[in-house]
């Protein structure tokens, strides 16, 4: 009996796991790729949200940390790292992004919801 249900505990993680992230919009493939990485990884405390940023005509993508005093992650729509526009042990970021982008105009993509 013990082994039916460890086998059926492996086999829901495995299938669960592999489910794809329900986003609200279309997003480039390798944003998506990131999305399904952390849905396929262990829960971050707090929750993972994936915004939209657009600033001066250019599309950002912004990861919040997955913990305390981490940086958070802007990517570009080919997923290089821009910068890091907030947290940190000053909460301020990296201090690297293009000044003004926090004025972006900000759009929910996905939000963790485990």
């Amino acid at each position: 009996m013990k082994h039916v249900i460890f086998i059926s505990s492996i086999l829901l993680f495995l299938f669960s796991s592999c489910e794809k992230p329900v986003l609200t919009m279309d997003v480039p493939n390798c944003i998506q790729n990131k999305i399904q990485s952390i849905q396929n990884g262990p829960v971050h405390n707090p929750a993972t949200i994936v915004e939209l940023w657009e600033y001066n005509g250019t599309n950002y993508y912004y990861f919040t940390a997955d913990c305390c005093d981490q940086f958070s992650s802007l990517y570009d729509s080919e997923c290089n790292l821009v910068c890091a526009p907030d947290g940190g042990f000053t909460g301020q970021g990296d201090g690297n992004c293009v000044p003004g982008i926090l004025n972006a105009t900000k759009t929910l993509i996905w939000e963790d919801p485990r």
